[in-house]
């Protein structure tokens, strides 16, 4: 019988999975990105959304050109519920899976993996190395900079703001919020 884990039984999946203090770190940071938005759009399911977050990148590390696909295999094997594994696996749409993200979740996750690379990519490059004081205008500027965090993809970010409805500048603030919000939690 398929279950959800609690975020604890998440981190301990994706640490069966990911060693790497990169890939650790930025599944924390997707987790917190999606609790953020999961607050004002699914709020009861604020805990679902973040687990969802934690584990989007769960076959990365050791399975790169299978990125989600292996993802799903994976999670079959650890018997996890049947939406985390289609919402994880949405954010590879048009990339490695065509699973289109339909829900509001899976639009954000979509949205907002490759975009809270660039942001931070943006962010440690400040005096400040932070998001605490990063504006739109910097992101923006980085962001038509096609060399810089190039492994961002800025057509995956483009194509998250429209499924949403979202125009880019406002994807691209939510998101800043969304990190900001981690402070206490974790350096950003």
């Amino acid at each position: 019988m398929s279950y959800v884990p609690t975020l604890e039984q998440a981190q301990e999946i994706l640490e069966k999975y990911n060693q790497d203090a990169f890939h650790l770190r930025h599944g924390k940071i997707v987790s917190g990105v999606m609790g953020y938005f999961a607050k004002e759009y699914d709020p009861e399911r604020e805990e679902y959304w973040k687990v969802v977050g934690l584990l989007h990148d769960l076959d990365f590390e050791q399975f790169p050109k299978e990125h989600c696909i292996k993802s799903q295999e994976l999670m079959k094997e650890l018997d996890l519920d049947e939406g985390i594994i289609r919402s994880t696996a949405s954010h590879g749409y048009g990339i490695t899976v065509d699973i289109k993200p339909e829900h509001i979740m899976e639009k954000i996750l979509f949205a907002t993996d490759e975009l809270t690379g660039l942001i931070g990519a943006v962010a440690i490059m400040r005096p400040s190395k932070s998001v605490v004081d990063l504006e739109l205008k910097s992101v923006k500027k980085k962001f038509k900079d096609k060399k810089f965090a190039a492994g961002c993809s800025r057509d995956v970010i483009r194509q998250g703001a429209e499924m949403l409805g979202w125009e880019l500048d406002d994807l691209i603030s939510r998101t800043i919020l969304a990190m900001r919000s981690l402070m206490g939690e974790m350096e950003i």
